[in-house]
């Protein structure tokens, strides 16, 4: 079954028949002689998504934090480095635990601590979980400046469920 010409591919020919003459005798084709709808001729459903798709849009993707130092890892792991700080998420929506992260890691840095554990629990898997988010919201602003380094934490810790997250000195 033929479908439609999609709105860009009549545009595409209206400017290919804009170039040339028709034979004596002959019309303009059909095509040419109507104006093309707008590009954005979609479902409204899709433009709405579209239009949040813009205004979401990312010029580039930050890369995810920096894993902490082999040996400041080793430290956290023996319990040779103290962790300062914890903060639980466990539990929480990421509406909610968004604003609780970012203001619990301030505070942190306020306060001179190093070392923090971030509890996330492991959820059912997936990349829009704590788990999977966390790393994200510490690799943007405005907590993109503070951390030195996140890793998942060691199994006494926490393990799947947790982060170490490094803090850099305060400035």
């Amino acid at each position: 079954m033929k479908r439609p010409p999609r709105p860009e591919e009549i545009a595409l020919w209206a400017r290919v028949a804009e170039t040339v003459k028709p034979l004596p005798g002959r019309k303009v084709p059909k095509a040419a002689a109507a104006k093309p709808e707008a590009p954005s001729a979609l479902p409204p459903k899709l433009e709405a998504r579209a239009a949040l798709a813009k205004a979401l849009k990312v010029t580039k993707p930050k890369p995810p934090p920096e894993p902490l130092e082999p040996n400041r890892s080793r430290r956290v792991v023996k319990e040779r480095e103290v962790i300062t700080g914890r903060v639980d998420l466990h539990g929480l929506t990421l509406e909610r635990a968004r604003p609780v992260l970012e203001r619990y890691i301030l505070s942190a840095v306020e306060r001179g601590d190093r070392l923090v554990l971030v509890i996330t629990g492991k959820g059912s898997g997936g990349r829009e979980t704590l788990r999977g988010m966390t790393p994200l919201w510490l690799s943007q602003p405005p907590l993109r400046g503070f951390v030195a380094g996140v890793q998942q934490a060691d199994r006494r810790h926490g393990g799947e469920g947790a982060f170490y997250v490094a803090l850099k000195k305060g400035r």
